[in-house]
């Protein structure tokens, strides 16, 4: 394949090249959604839907005081053409990320865990384990090499993604790789952290991650269609997912694959409602004590101008969240403090646009015209 898995889901693994010059001013002007800026933001997204060949989009923006912009654009089913609508189930890819780190962060608050232990202390096996901690894990930056760049696990899941994968069969193929640098040394974003640390949480909890996240996370923050789950079901009404992340490169459906393979860095499903609830949860620590949500918080480089990484979760260009990708699916859930302004796009396809996820091109076009001080840029995908 000339396009890896590893960029379906690792959404964010950051190359150099930038998705077309970002000039911020030197203030933003986070502009009223009055009826015209609805309609230019109308024509941004129908714009990045032709050039891109998006079936569908789904778009919410919520800025208290100035109004908000929940709008569906095109087809949720292909075959059926059924409309896309903000009521559908999406899969969230890497998104998944930010709800398992903030289990282990409700784990720190609680002192069951802490974020300077060694991973061995909970996960056996680990290369280098032993100097390995939590809180590189979380920060991607452990040099453990992600097992989705893996070229075996590329052909065994795309040769039957319906197959059901465990957290040890993936780990696998990331361990038959030396480590890419010492822990702590520079970021590099791998699914293996993730797995990692979704091992952790269920040692510690002694639960199922599915059972501890609805537990702690999902219900303490009032999620009420987000869920983790155990194989390929998908909750009723979702939209239909499409991808060329195929052997042959043609487009498939890809809606009923199984995404075990992400498990805690890419399984969970969600909706508009919920991920906009989630985007204000996330950026202000509201499930998390001050102190852990400050170190979260701190953002590291990643090499990359206007982006910092924390513990799963990222700053880019003020916009505080994730994005998120799986065969079929993106997603982009992110807050800007200036303003408590969310922002949710959710699609239906992963196929890249000239190298560009689509999610950033979405929130790219909006940002230009809502936050022209904090436009969202993300790089092209490797």
């Amino acid at each position: 394949m000339k396009r890896r898995i590893a960029a379906a889901l690792a959404a964010t693994s950051l190359s150099i090249a930038l998705a077309a010059p970002v000039a911020a001013a030197p203030t933003a002007a986070h502009r009223q959604l009055d009826p015209s800026v609805s309609k230019k933001l109308d024509k941004a997204i129908t714009d990045v839907m032709r050039r891109a060949a998006v079936p569908g989009v789904t778009v919410g923006l919520w800025i208290p005081g100035k109004g908000r912009y929940v709008r569906s654009f095109g087809v949720a089913d292909k075959r059926t053409h059924a409309r896309m609508s903000p009521r559908l189930n999406m899969r969230i890819g890497s998104e998944t990320k930010t709800f398992t780190i903030t289990g282990l962060l409700r784990l720190v608050d609680q002192g069951k865990v802490k974020l300077d232990d060694p991973i061995s202390r909970y996960v056996s096996g680990v290369p280098g384990g032993t100097k390995i901690t939590l809180r590189q894990l979380a920060e991607m930056r452990s040099g453990l090499f992600s097992y989705s760049e893996d070229l075996g696990f590329d052909k065994a899941l795309m040769s039957n993604p319906r197959k059901p994968w465990t957290p040890r069969q993936l780990l696998s193929y990331a361990f038959k790789h030396p480590a890419k640098f010492k822990p702590g040394a520079k970021f590099d974003y791998s699914n293996t952290n993730t797995i990692l640390l979704g091992l952790a949480i269920e040692k510690v909890s002694g639960q199922s991650l599915r059972d501890f996240l609805r537990h702690e996370v999902f219900e303490p923050a009032h999620l009420r269609h987000t869920v983790f789950p155990k194989g390929a079901e998908f909750p009723s009404p979702h939209a239909h997912g499409y991808t060329n992340q195929t052997l042959n490169g043609k487009t498939a459906d890809a809606t009923n694959w199984d995404p075990s393979w992400g498990w805690a860095a890419g399984a969970i499903i969600s909706d508009l409602n919920d991920l906009h609830a989630w985007a204000r949860t996330l950026a202000t620590g509201s499930l998390l004590s001050a102190k852990t949500q400050a170190q979260r918080l701190r953002f590291l480089p990643t090499g990359f101008p206007g982006t910092g990484y924390g513990l799963g979760i990222f700053d880019n260009h003020g916009w505080i969240g994730h994005n998120g990708s799986l065969p079929g699916y993106q997603a982009a859930v992110v807050y800007l403090p200036q303003t408590k302004a969310s922002l949710v796009v959710l699609s239906n396809t992963d196929t890249s646009s000239q190298g560009y996820e689509p999610s950033t091109l979405f929130a790219q076009a909006i940002t230009r015209i809502v936050t022209p001080g904090h436009i969202y840029s993300l790089p092209k995908a490797p």
